[in-house]
């Protein structure tokens, strides 16, 4: 049986979150330093997500939805709504400041609100490297097709296809749909793999894999998943990282030292600002 996680649950007004990354068990799965698992929720009109623009460095975000939708601000001048499908991918390097906002054309009405907010840490040769944002929209990602098993490669590559989006270390990310009785044998081509149900009835072999919790695999093995109904899951890994990694608040860096003065950075406003917004989210205290 896999290493199963269960995640944390946040309630944050209208919606909860479930972590699953970084847990006492597990810190990471490949790149993947954190696992954020959003809804499923139906939203209200006159409660629209509004986080404040913040600081990330050492880091990317990927943002994946499979309902709702997001408007993506940054420092850069970036403006992006995802939506279902879409990739929203944003490397934060030396450090990126942004803001998540429910779209103007959403306000006011309610609406389904589901899917994953993830951060990769960077390679530590990348960590300080340029900021940049890269929106792939889901017409742009590899999509296969076949005995009632539908897979579209997100990031990274797998199951012989490669995704659009620019990595900077070996990854798997999959969004896997399955209908009632589909199969599918999860390669071992990747050093790091887990599987992260979201819906229906899902075995591994002879287990059943519990929803909404993380299922990390043993290595070199090769697993065939098979469902029950039709059901969703998400596979997640890559290379280990390259060394230990801390994390603290919204920065990632394998060196204490690099965050503290991310910390000062953030206190004297000098990490940038999002083109026309004035609010943002103090430095914890703690």
């Amino acid at each position: 049986m896999p290493l199963l996680i269960a995640p944390r649950m946040h309630d944050l007004g209208g919606f909860t979150v479930g972590r699953v990354l970084p847990s006492a068990q597990r810190r990471s799965v490949g790149p993947f330093v954190f696992f954020d698992h959003i809804g499923p929720a139906v939203l209200s009109g006159d409660q629209p997500v509004a986080v404040r623009p913040h600081p990330h460095i050492g880091l990317a975000t990927v943002t994946y939805l499979w309902e709702g939708a997001m408007m993506h601000r940054d420092s850069l001048g970036s403006v992006q709504e995802i939506n279902p499908g879409d990739v929203n991918w944003m490397t934060a390097g030396r450090g990126i400041v942004h803001s998540e906002r429910t779209p103007e054309r959403l306000r006011g009405i309610d609406h389904a609100f589901h899917g994953l907010q993830t951060w990769v840490a960077l390679p530590m040769a990348h960590e300080d490297t340029e900021p940049t944002f890269a929106h792939h929209p889901k017409a742009t990602l590899p999509m296969i097709e076949g005995d009632g098993v539908q897979l579209t490669i997100v990031a990274g590559h797998a199951f012989g296809e490669r995704s659009p989006v620019k990595v900077l270390s070996d990854t798997l990310y999959v969004s896997i749909d399955l209908a009632d009785g589909a199969e599918l044998v999860i390669p071992a081509e990747h050093a790091e793999r887990a599987l992260y149900p979201v819906a229906g009835e899902l075995w591994l072999d002879d287990e059943r894999l519990p929803n909404q919790q993380l299922a990390v695999l043993d290595a070199d093995t090769l697993p065939l998943l098979r469902s029950v109904g039709a059901s969703r899951v998400m596979l997640l890994g890559g290379e280990p990282l390259d060394g230990p990694r801390h994390v603290w608040w919204n920065f990632v860096s394998s060196s204490k030292e690099r965050i503290e003065q991310a910390k000062a950075h953030w206190r004297e406003g000098r990490l940038g600002q999002v083109p026309g917004e004035t609010e943002f989210i103090p430095l914890p205290e703690k």
